[in-house]
């Protein structure tokens, strides 16, 4: 293994420390991390869910909204229709809630058994039977052109929630499509799980019930400069800012009516921070004949965020937080628009308490579906997880003491160990209605029923995939040794359609190459999935093979692809060619190393700051330091079947830290003895034995001292 600590530059390192009040170690990972930039600092820094990017930025969030609240008042039935897998469950679930909560008469449905991905025409037809108007879908459909165009001869109109990639040049006939991975979305952050977008939906159904939902509002504020007055302004619309304006008005030179505030404000509804100044600021400006209707919210906003009593707006912009995160430094008018957005949010219930059980399922859909841990992401996970683990909703609750008797705190690594395969399992085994059962189900009888079957279901898949994996292996290892070891390509009718992503994922790591799974299906068609290895893309060869496919999609490490099973030869030769020409990372293993820690810094406290981090996952990996000349106290061989891992003591002074070296046992005696000082690079981990949870080091690599 090669470590590699990336430069970063001394005076960055000082700036971000300054800046943002950092001590200098966590800023020195943050500038190796590559994370410098205000904007992406702000999720790395806060954990408010008023920092959430509004919903409203979809181009077309109103429609759906709209449309929505047409089918409440036409009292029409709505279904949802999902994905098979832990995104597409808690979607549905998710989406189900949301509609039943607004007194809709809503339904669900998602492809069961061999049924394929998205929507299709047999649920249109079934649903237009029983007199159903409109379909939502969720985490698919995306790819349903015709099925689209076909719901709506039949008078069915559709809502696409999705966040799969546009494969066609249009995007599908829907009422509304809302997907932030769309070129014209809207929405700046294109990276949301499938749960995330309809989470989105949720939030702005829930906003439109407040008083404020399309009302044209306009914030104003006016301040002395010099001998003239600035007066400034915002427009919003659903608490985005749709307009700005400043102009600068000489006592006596311009009356108002001339000003570009007159069509500026024209028709809104006008809002003022400490009403009694501004109209004394205003008649100074425009003279005492000037009038404009505003309405005083300071003491509205008081009364929610009491901090915010009797202070002005310029002693408000110097202790707001968000000043940091701007490319320049905020104005009181900047200050203004985010006290109203906040008072909004809270008098409109959002972003509390009552969110927490959606958060949930956008957590655990964010780190199953392998969404990069950036962005709001960062805060979506870790107030879902953080909510999961003070009172799991309904459904979670069964699972985690199922999953996690002893009540330890689940961190995102955690929970895509123990719980989101646990919900994808009833997809890979025909089943996914099951899992959406357990998270709806009012009677706690049968959400533990659901559990068990849940349970059932996963140790059934773990048992296809071990038996499965004992008769594919040598035709996957002969196939590789043919192609140089450079790709696996392994399709048989004998492979479970619900493991396909499991062997391939399994292949993938054992050849360390890219990896095919696919399985002949009863219809007439192949089903298969592709699985990442050595930095390779999995999209670019399903963009190749794309003429073959009757559905594909995925992301950059893992995706799936059906096509008729005629053509499955033709896609073995042109995935081959492909793959032989494609360039893979080389050499020797590569760590990055987040930082060097002296000896001191070896202290206790150091978990705090790896906390601080979470969380881990995809795009932010756990951090790895790297310490220099680390005595060893102890080494003992441990492991319960074969003795093959290194347990040890650590000294690094005045502290002793427990490590494990997985899979390490013939290190010692053969590259340091017991009596050697080590160099080393290590994670920090929490170890949870007997309801105590204690700090200890995961060493990822080590060696003999450079230097006694």
């Amino acid at each position: 293994m090669k470590w590699q600590k990336r430069d970063a530059a001394p005076a960055l390192i000082r700036e971000l420390a300054e800046r943002f009040g950092l001590p200098l170690l966590d800023a020195s990972i943050l500038a190796r991390r590559g994370i410098s930039d205000p904007a992406g600092l702000l999720y790395f820094l806060e954990d408010d869910t008023r920092f959430l990017r509004n919903p409203f930025l979809f181009d077309g969030m109103e429609d759906a909204v709209d449309r929505i609240l047409t089918a409440v008042d036409e009292e029409e039935k709505v279904l949802v229709f999902g994905d098979r897998d832990a995104d597409g469950v808690t979607s549905t679930a998710l989406m189900v809630e949301a509609l039943r909560s607004l007194g809709i008469d809503a339904s669900y449905r998602l492809p069961s058994e061999d049924e394929k991905y998205g929507l299709s025409r047999r649920a249109i037809d079934e649903f237009a039977a029983i007199y159903g108007s409109l379909i939502v879908t969720v985490d698919c459909g995306i790819s349903n052109h015709a099925e689209i165009a076909y719901a709506a001869s039949l008078g069915v109109d559709v809502i696409v929630l999705d966040h799969h990639v546009l494969q066609a040049e249009e995007a599908p006939p829907a009422l509304a499509v809302i997907n932030p991975k769309l070129a014209a979305s809207g929405y700046p952050f294109r990276d949301l799980s499938g749960c995330g977008v309809a989470y989105k939906l949720y939030w702005a159904l829930r906003f439109a019930r407040s008083g404020l939902y399309k009302q044209q509002i306009a914030l104003l504020n006016v301040r002395p400069l010099n001998d003239a007055y600035l007066l400034e302004a915002i427009n919003l619309s659903n608490l985005v800012e749709t307009g700005r304006i400043n102009e600068t008005i000489v006592p006596g030179m311009v009356e108002l009516e001339r000003t570009r505030l007159v069509p500026f404000l024209r028709d809104r509804q006008i809002f003022v921070w400490d009403g009694e100044l501004q109209k004394r600021l205003l008649a100074k400006a425009l003279g005492k004949g000037a009038e404009v209707n505003f309405y005083d919210i300071r003491q509205d906003v008081a009364r929610i965020i009491p901090q915010a009593a009797g202070a002005s707006l310029l002693r408000l912009t110097e202790l707001s937080r968000m000043g940091k995160y701007g490319q320049s430094a905020p104005t009181e008018l900047d200050t203004f628009a985010s006290l109203f957005t906040s008072f909004a949010l809270r008098n409109a219930g959002l972003n509390g308490e009552a969110d927490m059980d959606a958060l949930q399922l956008v957590a655990l859909s964010t780190v199953a579906d392998l969404m990069p841990l950036l962005d709001e992401n960062r805060i979506l996970v870790r107030q879902g997880l953080a909510a999961f683990n003070k009172k799991p909703r309904r459904g979670l609750a069964e699972l985690m003491a199922r999953q996690n008797p002893t009540g330890k705190r689940l961190s995102a690594i955690d929970a895509a160990w123990q719980i989101t395969p646990v919900i994808n399992a009833a997809g890979r085994m025909g089943e996914p209605e099951t899992a959406v059962k357990l998270l709806l189900a009012e009677d706690a009888a049968e959400r533990n029923a659901h559990a068990d079957r849940l349970l059932a279901l996963n140790q059934e898949r773990r048992s296809l995939g071990a038996d499965c994996w004992e008769s594919m292996y040598p035709i996957a290892r002969e196939f590789a040794e043919s192609k140089g070891g450079k790709f696996v390509i392994v399709g048989d009718p004998a492979i479970n359609r619900g493991i396909t992503g499991i062997l391939a994922s399994r292949f993938a790591d054992t050849f360390k190459a890219p990896a095919v799974a696919a399985t002949f299906m009863a219809d007439g068609s192949v089903v298969g999935s592709v699985r990442s290895a050595r930095g390779f893309n999995v999209k670019g060869l399903l963009e190749h093979c794309a003429e073959l496919f009757i559905d594909y999609g995925g992301h950059d490490a893992a995706a799936g692809f059906s096509m008729p099973a005629e053509r499955w030869p033709r896609f073995v030769d042109m995935a081959s060619a492909y793959l032989s020409n494609v360039e893979l990372d080389e050499g020797e293993e590569l760590i990055d190393v987040d930082a060097e820690l002296p000896h001191e810094y070896l202290r206790p406290e150091l978990a705090e700051l790896v906390d601080r981090f979470e969380p881990y996952g995809e795009e932010n990996p756990p951090l790895v330091f790297m310490a220099r000349n680390v005595g060893i106290a102890s080494a003992d061989i441990v492991g319960k079947t074969e003795k093959s891992h290194l347990k040890l003591s650590l000294d690094f002074g005045k502290h002793k830290w427990p490590a494990l070296w997985w899979g390490a046992a013939d290190r010692i005696g053969r590259d340091f003895s017991a009596s050697d000082r080590l160099d080393l690079v290590f994670k920090l981990s929490k170890n949870f034995w007997n309801g105590v949870e204690s700090p200890q080091l995961i060493i990822v690599d080590a060696r003999r001292a450079e230097r006694a």
